[in-house]
């Protein structure tokens, strides 16, 4: 998920994100001097005084982020500090942001202060020496702040390539009104769940407990909940494996909705996708926690229906969960103004903007906002008064920290359902369409350079 704004369903070849994608990558095997800055900052120790000093003395800094409410943080910002003006560039976002910014490294030429780089994407930035390490800035101090893991997918050992700006805690959100009507008890493990699913489907063949027409964010979630690790990184040296237990224990039991024919197949944030969620025939939805504002604008004829509950875990009494979606702010290498950018990035990712930005929807990384008596006693009208912060807060905590993205993240989710997605449409097993995605994403890995362990 882009921030605030939902996640789009990947399409099923989409050039222009191919193309964003072979721009970055190419840039690992011999133009990463493209990621260098003339500015003097690199590598060097960078103090608070430093930083007020440049704010004193004032500037522009150019952020391209799409994230609505850094809009609030970009004014609050410029009354702190009168003497710094904030161009905010915010009409791309997803593919074209990333084509954009791949664009600009590549020419050295208008790459802006400050990036919004979703999570899987740090990696290839910083791979390419594209992005700041902001550890000479006393990012790397920071750490405590931030919930595991967004902390963890914008760092790599000590450098820090950016500051959690969100994150996307998952939980299961459920249509209560249906499963009172059917009498279905709500599932906590994913083996209670294909029971729900088979109660719901058999009380009405028109109801089922979830779509999925394959989707390669919310399958990485479910694999990096169970455990999976299909992704090594080291460098441009990688290896991709989806032989894991892992992995295993995810398509078995997600190959038994596949086959009963339990699911909706139905994409995401499509009319029809709305239309399941408004009138019940969709009756579950496991995504981030950034998802409630989407259904207060997107189903608002099903306000008091629906209920948070914690996502399923794959064993009775485990406590797990993933991450689904979220953004970082980073500082672009070839920007300019690094310790007027970096103060914009530490006041709205850990300073006054964190609060301004969960005021107005924003699901925060950061543990004190999240685990304060405020944000988990706020009631949530379209779900009854439930006090879904308490859900949310707790899924975030139970999120390990080890999961990895591939520093071609980009490609790999834009040929999904050319592998993975044939379980969805065809006799594909949902295991051979694991081990296709692998095959897909080697061939890539090694075409642009990268050394891959078998």
């Amino acid at each position: 998920m882009p921030s605030a704004f939902p996640a789009t369903p990947v399409p099923r070849r989409s050039r222009r994100l191919l193309r964003g994608a072979a721009v970055l990558t190419a840039l690992v095997l011999g133009a990463t001097a493209c990621g260098g800055s003339d500015d003097d900052t690199a590598g060097k120790e960078v103090s608070a005084a430093d930083v007020r000093a440049a704010l004193e003395k004032g500037g522009t800094v150019t952020v391209w982020a799409w994230e609505p409410t850094l809009k609030s943080v970009a004014a609050d910002f410029r009354k702190k500090y009168p003497k710094v003006k904030v161009d905010l560039v915010g009409e791309r976002s997803g593919d074209k942001h990333y084509t954009a910014l791949s664009n600009a490294i590549s020419a050295e030429k208008g790459v802006p202060d400050v990036a919004q780089v979703e999570y899987f994407a740090v990696s290839q930035y910083a791979l390419t020496k594209g992005l700041t390490d902001l550890a000479p800035f006393g990012a790397d101090k920071l750490a405590s702040k931030y919930t595991p893991g967004p902390w963890n997918a914008v760092t790599e050992g000590k450098a820090v390539y950016g500051l959690p700006m969100d994150s996307g805690p998952m939980a299961m959100f459920y249509n209560k009104k249906v499963f009172d009507k059917y009498k279905i008890t709500v599932p906590t493990t994913w083996d209670e769940y294909v029971d729900a699913a088979r109660e719901l489907h058999r009380a009405d063949p028109k109801v089922y407990i979830a779509n999925d027409a394959g989707d390669a964010g919310f399958t990485t979630s479910l694999l990096w909940q169970a455990g999976s690790r299909p992704y090594r990184v080291d460098g441009t040296k990688v290896k991709v494996d989806f032989g894991d237990a892992g992995a295993r224990t995810y398509t078995d039991t997600w190959q038994q909705l596949i086959d009963e024919k339990l699911l909706a197949p139905v994409p995401g944030w499509t009319d029809d996708w709305y239309m399941g969620l408004g009138d019940g025939t969709i009756a579950t939805l496991t995504t981030g926690a950034w998802m409630p504002a989407n259904f207060v604008t997107g189903v608002p004829n099903a306000a008091g229906d629906w209920r948070a509950a914690p996502m399923p875990v794959w064993k009775a009494g485990e406590k797990t969960s993933a991450e689904n979606g979220g953004s970082s702010l980073t500082l672009p290498s070839l920007g300019k103004h690094k310790e007027l950018a970096y103060a914009f990035v530490e006041y709205a990712n850990a300073q006054e903007g964190v609060a301004t930005r969960v005021e107005e929807g924003a699901f925060p990384a950061t543990t004190a906002d999240l685990t304060s008596t405020a944000f988990q006693s706020t009631k949530f009208a379209y779900f009854g008064g439930q006090e879904a912060n308490k859900i949310f807060a707790e899924s975030a905590a139970n999120v390990a920290d080890d999961w990895s993205y591939l520093p071609f993240q980009q490609y790999a989710n834009s040929v999904f359902n050319d592998t993975v997605g044939k379980a969805y449409v065809s006799g594909t097993e949902l295991k051979d369409g694991l081990a296709s995605w692998q095959d897909a994403s080697v061939k890539y890995a090694e075409e642009q350079g990268f050394t891959v362990e078998k």
